[in-house]
């Protein structure tokens, strides 16, 4: 074990004899530290905190070893001011015993306790006013993301207390001066720019500079072996920190990514009319990162792949990478200068960064539909979980920061967003504008919470504010909303389907249509039965078409007349915001069970060859993509896959983009099943031939090959085997390396590949075992993986406790999405019968993540003359 610092270590045992504090506290007061020190950290805890501590600093040194097998070591002075001391002191840190080596208060070595992953000092060796703690620890590698020649920190929602000892909970923010001492040659970043770099026990020691006040989640470092592109945009020096080996794409992206980023800078400061609040502003991109962006102020994280495109990017990875920019941009306002009091309110922060995202992409995409892109970014995916039975309000109450992973889910990001649009159309832009300005100016490097925000807003207009967000926020749902017009007036009606009767107060668009005419009438619901009388032409339409603007949100039933005229003419509607609304609902009516899934898919295929609008046929793709995979059985899925092949490559051949060539080659290394499919897309792969006017890339190829494996496994080994030998970037043969396994065709491999998640090491990699956990469980190979399901569903509580944020709920998708039968979908609910008592949080993830397995466990067996299963 190499030396931690430079000072003399005190041993724990040193420190309990050194003062009489500790004969006497350790044989008397030890229950009473327990009392103090409860599992997670609960609200009490929290609140107790906040009322008795204040102006807290860390001063952290972390030595970072060059092999993996040793611990980083680190020391924390920790100063605060206490208001009183009737209480011991608990301090957070999740690490194994042994792992807190001294403590001293003042310089004064103390008596502590460690008690469910805390740090108790007795309230005896403390007194009211300024603190100075010192602990001296060794970190756990969790939240550091330690690899062979880099690492890099993770602390969302409550993983600091991995790291270091801290009071882990956001309304607790402190200033942080970080010293790193480094293996010689690495580079290291942090929030506060680099105050000055030595020397120390022969590796590299870099002094940063102290940050504004910062809550615990928000603090990171990244040091490795990495490169830097420096560039400068309107006045501001701006690094990107990067592992890409390919010098063509950094420079095909560099100006971009910078050019992006300062157009986001320049619209937030000039909207709230608040400075960037940061002393700089640096980027890391970051191979196989967890998200898809982490908005550290000063030090923004991304995933490498989401900044660094390949030539043949479509349009949806572009806007999605201005939107990615801009969303984690925008948190330098909306949750960095000020952050949620609590993680209940999480979702400020993210509806905010998604909201504003959407405004700030438009300049950059002059041509592009941005109210459609808005639709089609949000409502399906919101849709996806607010029509299961595990759907959640946007504000959820939490007990306890160790559950506040649970939070996190399409209904923050994607539903939000919606709701912050319709409460921006409710009061107004200039409103919603004034509103939030005055809500950073109050409340800036503190903290605030959803009220706080309602109570300004409400001010401002005369909407009953806190009645339209107990609907809407508070409560989870969305409204059953059916439109019929009758000899010329028009009756939409909205009724509740978790039957609290309860109403969402919106405006939405019914359109009515004949062969000969259309008409649009605007309505407001507030009522259970809203009329409008005298509002319909023609008097007897053959489409009646609710939630047409595509703003409204609910499920817009459609009757049997309008189904049939969709199914007839959807590609023929003129307004492109109209069609994608259409897709979506007939979406939603084969989910319900009342049209056959060939009946859609032949559709798409129909309308590929009218759309024109490149996010509609992006819509369309992935639609078809899933009715082909999840609500087609085997041989519906032969029998469809020539047709469904031969209109994809027709259309890649005639698209007029390489981003729409991209797309629909997606879709085709998705869906080929047939035969000549096959060898088309191998001849492709072997020869390195792309078809005419599709650049392809390292990535296309690695994707391509994976397809391959997957239908030819005799030949998978040797496919992948040539694959690997063709990747040059380490980063991305290492995470290759690691998934090609899960492609054997040997069961019993793919078999101790699924085993080997069973222990959290094997699980450090998440976006790796993500992808292997899709491989294994494939359409293709869905009855052999059954097997794996219930396991799966078993580790759920132990992956929340040691994942990140969204690994619950993307491991439940990948187990789960490639199945279809009613086999899978039993052993679902058979576990949940088992668990009556299951985590509320995790049972709702798992009816979130299972219910398109429900629905197509249903129509497959009753389209092919089943019996059905969990029919309503």
């Amino acid at each position: 074990m190499p030396r931690r610092h430079s000072i003399p270590a005190i041993t724990r045992r040193a420190a309990a004899s050194s003062t009489l504090i500790a004969a006497t506290f350790l044989t008397s007061a030890c229950e009473r530290l327990r009392d103090e020190a409860p599992q997670g950290i609960p609200v009490a805890l929290a609140e107790h905190r906040r009322a008795v501590i204040s102006n807290v600093s860390y001063d952290l040194t972390f030595t970072i070893p060059a092999g993996l097998d040793t611990r980083v070591a680190g020391r924390a002075i920790i100063k605060f001011d206490l208001a009183n001391a009737s209480r011991p002191l608990v301090l957070d840190f999740s690490a194994p015993a042994g792992s807190v080596l001294d403590v001293s208060v003042r310089g004064a070595a103390v008596p502590f306790e460690i008690q469910h992953d805390h740090v108790v000092i007795p309230q005896t060796a403390l007194e009211a006013g300024p603190q100075e703690l010192t602990i001296d620890f060794l970190a756990t590698d969790g939240a550091l993301n330690r690899h062979r020649d880099f690492l890099y920190t993770l602390f969302v929602p409550d993983r600091a207390s991995s790291a270091f000892p801290c009071f882990d909970q956001p309304d607790l923010k402190a200033r942080y001066r970080l010293t790193l001492r480094i293996p010689n040659g690495w580079k290291a970043v942090s929030n506060g720019s680099l105050e000055r770099e030595g020397v120390a026990n022969g590796q590299t020691e870099l002094v940063f500079r102290e940050t504004a006040p910062l809550s615990t989640y928000l603090f990171a470092f990244a040091a490795g072996e990495f490169a830097v592109e420096t560039g400068e945009r309107d006045g501001r020096i701006v690094r990107v920190f990067h592992r890409e080996t390919d010098s063509i794409k950094v420079a095909r992206n560099r100006d971009t990514i910078f050019g992006l980023h300062a157009a986001a800078l320049r619209w937030l400061e000039d909207y709230t009319g608040i400075p960037y609040p940061f002393e700089k502003f640096d980027l890391i991109a970051i191979p196989s990162f967890q998200f898809g962006g982490m908005e550290h102020p000063g030090a923004v994280f991304y995933r490498a792949g989401h900044l660094f495109l390949d030539e043949s990017a479509t349009q949806n990875r572009r806007l999605g990478r201005a939107s990615v920019i801009a969303h984690e941009t925008a948190h330098m306002w909306f949750g960095d200068l000020v952050t949620m009091q609590w993680f209940n309110d999480v979702w400020m922060k993210e509806v905010f960064a998604n909201f504003m995202a959407a405004k700030i992409v438009e300049p950059a995409f002059p041509t592009i539909d941005h109210d459609l892109r808005f639709f089609v970014a949000h409502h399906p995916g919101a849709y996806a979980v607010d029509r299961t039975a595990g759907a959640n309000p946007i504000r959820q109450e939490l007990e306890n920061l160790r559950q506040a992973g649970t939070l996190y889910g399409a209904i923050i990001y994607q539903k939000a967003p919606i709701v912050m649009l319709q409460l921006e159309r409710l009061i107004g832009e200039t409103v919603m504008r004034e509103g939030l300005g005055a809500y950073l100016r109050q409340f800036q490097f503190g903290n605030a919470t959803w009220p706080d925000l309602v109570t300004i807003l409400d001010d401002l207009t005369a909407e009953d504010l806190a009645s339209w967000s107990r609907v809407w926020v508070e409560e989870p749902g969305r409204p059953r909303i059916v439109a019929r017009a009758d000899q010329g007036d028009l009756r939409v009606e909205q009724s509740d389907p978790w039957g609290q009767d309860r109403r969402w107060n919106q405006r939405t668009q019914v359109t009515l249509a004949s062969p000969d005419s259309a008409y649009t009438v605007t309505v407001h619901l507030r009522d259970a039965v809203n009329h409008v009388q005298g509002a319909t032409e023609p008097l007897a339409p053959t489409l009646v078409f609710p939630g047409s603007d595509g703003v409204s949100y609910g499920r817009f039933a459609l009757d049997k007349t309008s189904t049939t005229y969709l199914l007839a003419h959807l590609p023929e509607l003129a307004n492109p915001m109209m069609r994608s609304v259409a897709w979506m609902s007939l979406w939603e009516t084969l989910l319900e069970g009342d049209i056959l899934p060939d009946s859609l898919l032949e559709l798409a295929l129909r309308a590929l060859t009218m759309e024109g609008d490149e996010l509609i046929v992006q819509q369309i793709l992935g639609l078809t993509q899933t009715a082909f995979w999840r609500f087609l059985d085997a041989d519906a899925r032969m029998a469809a896959a020539g047709r469904v092949e031969s209109v994809l490559w027709e259309r890649l051949e005639r698209a007029s983009t390489p981003s729409l060539k991209a797309a629909y080659f997606d879709a085709l290394m998705s869906v080929t099943s047939s035969g000549a499919g096959i060898e088309r897309l191998e001849s492709i792969w072997r020869t390195q031939q792309a078809p005419p006017g599709l650049p392809l890339a390292e990535r296309d190829y690695t994707t391509l090959a994976e397809a391959l494996a997957i239908r030819d496994p005799d030949r998978a080994t040797g496919i992948l085997e040539a694959q690997a030998s063709r990747i040059e970037n380490p980063d991305r043969a290492a995470r290759f390396r690691f998934i090609m396994p899960a492609f054997s065709p040997d069961r019993s491999v793919r078999d101790s590949v699924f085993e080997s998640f069973a222990n959290p090491r094997n699980r450090e990699r998440e976006r790796w075992v993500l992808d292997a956990v899709s491989v294994l469980h494939h359409p293709l190979r869905s009855r052999n993986a059954e097997a794996y399901i219930l396991e799966s569903l078993e580790l759920l509580e132990e992956i929340q406790r040691t994942g990140d944020i969204f690994f619950p709920l993307r491991w439940l998708h990948a187990t789960l999405d490639g199945h279809q039968s009613i086999d899978a979908a039993r052993i679902v609910v058979d576990f949940l019968e088992k668990h009556p008592d299951y985590p509320s949080r995790l049972r709702g993830k798992i009816l979130q993540a299972a219910d398109e397995l429900f629905r197509a466990a249903r129509i497959v067996e009753e389209w092919s003359g089943g019996e059905g299963f969990l029919r309503e």
